[in-house]
């Protein structure tokens, strides 16, 4: 990332934590509810089309982890992997410059605070995700992100890119985040999404599975 790209993306972070935080308790919760509710539907919907057309089904979900300031997705999680039959996923950060690991996540798997704070399973490594959803602070409509600065996301889509693994990547946003009249210019290393969700709807369309 060059100074000047770097430089305009950190009061920019700030400004959408800002814009984030301000959101009132209860438009959080029902938004919440509503992306987990789209997510849910998006699947499943793309689940039964897949059947009936005989093709392989997402069995492998990289979720993550939500902090108190992003969209809760912990009760869709426990419902994909106890009701639905999804081997869900959780990221470990390994090392500081390096992609993330996922390993695999149920409502029995132990926990532990990470690098940052953020609770991470300690369990067994899980399998390439067919389906990735991305924890998104700012986002364009054109599928690019703005995280949180450390990279991570970034150099785990390239590292699955390089290792020619098909995956769908959805991030999940708050409309706060949305970019559209702001000037954002992605660093050449930033890998753009298929798909952003937010609560006011898919701000980039639904990916459709093939």
């Amino acid at each position: 990332m060059n100074n000047s790209t770097e430089n305009n993306a950190v009061p920019l972070r700030v400004r959408l934590k800002q814009l984030r935080a301000a959101q009132d308790p209860i438009d959080r919760s029902r938004g919440g509810l509503l992306i987990r509710g789209r997510l849910f539907t998006w699947l499943a919907t793309n689940r039964s089309k897949l059947l009936e057309a005989g093709k392989p089904l997402p069995r492998n979900i990289a979720a993550f982890w939500s902090t108190d300031d992003e969209p809760q997705l912990q009760p869709l999680l426990r419902q994909w992997a106890q009701e639905e039959g999804y081997r869900v996923s959780l990221p470990v950060v390994t090392t500081p410059d390096g992609p993330l690991t996922f390993r695999l996540w149920d409502p029995e798997t132990t926990m532990q605070p990470g690098a940052y704070g953020i609770q991470e399973p300690i369990g067994e490594p899980a399998p390439l995700p067919d389906i990735i959803l991305v924890p998104t602070l700012g986002y364009t409509r054109q599928g690019d992100r703005i995280g949180y600065g450390k990279g991570y996301y970034d150099r785990t889509l390239a590292a699955m890119k390089a290792q020619n693994h098909p995956c769908i990547s959805i991030g999940i946003a708050w409309a706060t985040g949305d970019l559209s009249k702001e000037t954002h210019v992605p660093a050449p290393h930033d890998v753009r999404l298929d798909s952003i969700l937010t609560d006011k709807g898919w701000a980039v369309p639904a990916p459709v599975l093939a």
